[in-house]
């Protein structure tokens, strides 16, 4: 039984575990958006959010943590520059996990885990709405209106010969 056991064993022996853990974590760092199955998406982001929460604070210590997890020194260098200071104001949360559907070869769910500060669909950039520069548009081409106008001058002329 399996009561109180919280962790997915995903088929494998602890050290393959965490090996594939590992490999998945820097795979997200460094892509910030990775496609697998559910059950190993919901066992990375249990994984990875501690390691984003001890990234918020530069410290020589909490590089050294976040190193021995990831054992990958350019990962850990991104994920102090560039992830680090995005997540920096949020309290928790930092994985989404969106499911595509069943696997074609053996019908397993997949799902993708992306970063979500990192997902410009669904984040507008500060200062990007701002700058967009809004256009009304109208339903008629600008040929129809060119045409209509050469037409308004001559039927102008009609009725000024008909008066």
């Amino acid at each position: 039984m399996r009561h109180g056991n919280k962790n997915n064993a995903l088929g494998r022996k602890k050290a393959h575990r965490d090996a594939l853990l590992s490999n998945m974590a820097i795979s997200l760092i460094e892509h910030k958006r990775i496609e697998t199955t559910l059950a190993k998406a919901k066992a990375l982001r249990r994984f990875v959010e501690p390691i984003i929460t001890r990234s918020k604070d530069d410290s020589t210590a909490s590089r050294r943590m976040v190193f021995a997890d990831l054992q990958n020194k350019s990962a850990t260098a991104i994920l102090f520059r560039d992830v680090a200071p995005k997540v920096a104001q949020r309290p928790g949360g930092y994985t989404r996990i969106i499911k595509l559907g069943n696997r074609f070869g053996d019908a397993a769910e997949m799902a993708m885990i992306e970063l979500v500060d990192f997902n410009t669909i669904y984040t507008k950039e500060k200062g990007s709405g701002a700058e967009a520069k809004k256009t009304r548009r109208s339903r008629r081409s600008p040929a129809a209106k060119k045409a209509e106008g050469d037409a308004k001058p001559e039927a102008g002329t009609d009725e000024a010969k008909a008066e």
